[in-house]
């Protein structure tokens, strides 16, 4: 009988800081959530290079790591409303729809779609790995930015494993705090007052027949009522109870938490613990106000903090409230949407406007252009608008075509192979809504 050879050692010592790995490719990401992986798929689709940066350990950002648990955004209004998001995102829900893991509710005079955090995740990691022109750098930190003149020339990116040099024709923030704008030195919004955060979670051991019997609206008017003997300081939200077998049966989802949500790292760490104390608490009220549906509950998941809006780019054009209600199409229009307004600026509850069957509102193209900037294109939820207006657009349907846009628009700008390869500043509008037709036109029954 043949012994087992195991593995040896050998000793390393320590010297000087290894010089940075370079990485070349045509487009630099920062930012994996829902925008930023929208864009890297297109952008590979369309033959580019892309490097994916994001500081988290897996790719999805808040869609996968924050219980979010619905896709918003993606149809339009009225009781049989059209999907209104194609490309990438067409492959997406039809690839998790059979998959089982997504789940059809009305409401908002729109259609809303449950989905299971995990089955997008893994949607997201195959598809990206698919695409052998990504690079994913996860657990990547951005230090610093180079510039020339209005365009960006570099990325310094660290990591656990040593420093990464990024250098991109074209860069597209999808930060959700502009971070990428912000460290190039590029003019940035702030909201005068903050706008909450919420940390949703998860529950298991509920009625699940009873949970789903239960009326929203009364168990709002409840919280509102006995919250404050709770310690709560929402006094609106919700939760999902989901239906069926396996993986969706016997759980509900829960949104019933507001946070501050700070642009520091130990007020992040703050905010985040604080939202947990929240959920307990919760869980403490649905068990004692509903004690037959939730009495055996138990928190299942904590989801990461929720981020709505925190710090966002000065462009070209800024999307306004007004350009919102009244449905204003842009000449430079890129998508269309018809998410209500949905404005977390009070800690006890959140405005809506919820918009009639035909209503549609547009982002231009310019709110994604930081003013200053030759090939930097901002997506998802740092694009420009007032606070209001960007709650309207800044849900998973509008991300996702955001990240669309700013890809093609990229794509124009290096199809010209000159010397200003990559200045998407100055690309044919005309030819971007071209490609983006779907996304602006096409109304595909749900």
């Amino acid at each position: 009988m043949s012994k087992r050879v195991f593995p040896g050692t050998h000793i390393v010592t320590a010297g000087a800081a290894p010089a940075a790995t370079l990485i070349e490719a045509d487009l630099a990401i920062l930012g994996a959530g829902i925008a930023g992986v929208a864009a890297a798929l297109e952008a590979a689709a369309l033959g580019r290079k892309v490097v994916l940066i994001d500081g988290a350990q897996q790719l999805g950002g808040q869609s996968t790591g924050s219980l979010i648990g619905t896709f918003c955004g993606f149809y339009g209004n009225g009781p049989q409303p059209c999907r209104v998001v194609y490309g990438a995102a067409s492959r997406m829900l039809d690839d998790l729809r059979k998959a089982g893991a997504t789940q059809p509710r009305h409401g908002r005079n729109t259609l809303i779609l449950m989905y299971r955090e995990q089955a997008l995740a893994r949607w997201i990691e195959d598809a990206v790995l698919a695409a052998d022109t990504i690079k994913p750098l996860l657990g990547s930190t951005l230090l610093g930015v180079r510039r020339q003149g209005n365009r960006i020339a570099g990325l310094d990116i660290a990591t656990r494993f040593g420093a990464i040099s990024v250098q991109a024709k074209g860069y597209i923030d999808a930060s959700g705090d502009a971070a990428l704008s912000h460290a190039s030195g590029f003019a940035c919004r702030e909201p005068d007052s903050p706008i909450m955060g919420s940390l949703m979670f998860s529950i298991e051991g509920i009625d699940e027949a009873a949970a789903l019997a239960l009326d929203r609206w009364q168990v709002q008017a409840r919280l509102a009522e006995v919250g404050p003997r709770y310690g709560l300081v929402r006094r609106d939200g919700f939760v999902f109870a989901i239906s069926g077998e396996g993986a969706f049966g016997g759980q509900a989802l829960v949104n019933m938490t507001h946070v501050e949500t700070p642009l520091d790292a130990e007020g992040q760490a703050r905010a985040q613990i604080a939202g947990r104390q929240q959920a307990d608490r919760v869980l403490d009220f649905l068990k004692g106000e509903y004690s037959a549906v939730f009495g055996r509950a138990r928190v299942r998941h904590y989801g990461l903090l929720g981020i709505r809006q925190t710090r966002w780019i000065v462009g070209r054009e800024s999307l306004t409230v007004q350009q919102v209600r009244q449905g204003h199409r842009h000449r430079d229009a890129i998508l269309r949407c018809s998410w209500p307004i949905e404005l977390h600026d009070r800690v006890d509850d959140a405005h809506w406007e919820v918009f009639g069957d035909d209503h549609m509102h547009y982002l231009p193209f310019g709110a994604m252009l930081p003013a200053e900037a030759e090939n930097l294109l901002a997506a998802g939820r740092c694009v420009d608008g007032d606070a209001a207006a960007l709650s309207s657009v800044r849900v998973m349907g509008p991300c996702f075509a955001m990240g669309s846009a700013a890809a093609h628009a990229f794509d124009l700008a290096m199809e010209r192979g000159r010397g200003d390869a990559g200045a998407v500043n100055q690309i044919d509008i005309a030819a971007l809504q071209a490609r983006l037709a779907d996304n602006l036109e096409r109304c595909d029954p749900s």
